[in-house]
């Protein structure tokens, strides 16, 4: 059983036993209010400057994906050029250039 299903049960054997279905919700409300204030407090996100924090950090994560991302086809654009360039000097010693040159 997940926690939606256990949540869901819990308010309905407290409505079947008396309480009031708007009180129900208001006071899972309140509590996943305070579960979220925990969480971001155990995560030291709970003070002024965290939402500026996360920002950065987004701003760095889109940063490094770019890098990444470039850096990655600067790399395959370096090896197409020595397989082309492999290729062409395969070419010319088939044709027999270094011979001509001489």
């Amino acid at each position: 059983m997940n926690r939606e299903d256990m949540l869901a049960r819990l308010i309905a054997q407290a409505a079947a036993e008396g309480a009031e279905l708007i009180t129900l919700r208001a006071v899972v409300e309140e509590a996943s209010e305070l579960g979220a204030t925990r969480a971001l407090a155990r995560l030291r996100l709970a003070d002024d400057k965290a939402q500026e924090d996360l920002g950065e950090l987004r701003e760095l994560l889109g940063a490094w994906r770019t890098a990444k991302a470039s850096a990655w086809k600067a790399a395959v654009e370096w090896i197409a050029r020595g397989a082309m360039a492999l290729l062409l000097i395969g070419i010319a010693f088939r044709l027999g250039v270094p011979g001509m040159l001489k």
